[in-house]
């Protein structure tokens, strides 16, 4: 079983679309019994909310439900639980690394690393733009199953 965590700032917009993304091509692929997806925040602006209309939106328009996800916030004890977690842009690298004192076991990566890229996904709560977010997480996401398969 494969444990990959996927954090932004408020766990509403970025995080949970490649949570659900990623959960998506893992079920069509026909390989969901390998992993356990979830997704989570660095901040605590956003615990309890739902995930953000636009994000439910762009889901919705590919067939894809995030029906019943609510935000929460990455704790130190999260580190232990995931093989991988993977941030969205330099600021939540920087706080994860704050929040676990580093990364020994080399479980943090940004997600469009896995895409060949050090960009960040742009947030769609400034830039009102899901489409380029959703586009960037599809890259990622396809990339990290990719670099995954190499793995295992």
């Amino acid at each position: 079983m494969i444990k990959v965590l996927f954090v932004c700032h408020g766990n509403i917009c970025r995080s949970p679309m490649a949570e659900f993304v990623l959960k998506d091509m893992v079920e069509k692929r026909g390989l969901a019994n390998h992993f356990h997806i979830e997704s989570a925040a660095t901040s605590s602006e956003e615990l309890g909310n739902p995930v953000h209309p636009g994000t439910r939106r762009r889901l919705a328009q590919e067939g894809i439900s995030c029906e019943g996800k609510t935000a929460r916030r990455i704790t130190k004890t999260d580190y232990d639980k995931y093989d991988l977690i993977i941030g969205m842009d330099d600021a939540n690298m920087r706080n994860m690394q704050r929040l676990f004192g580093g990364d020994p076991k080399g479980k943090l990566y940004k997600l469009l690393e896995f895409a060949g890229t050090h960009n960040s996904i742009a947030d769609p709560w400034y830039t009102g733009n899901f489409d380029e977010t959703y586009n960037d997480v599809v890259d990622g996401c396809t990339g990290l199953l990719g670099w995954l398969g190499k793995q295992h």
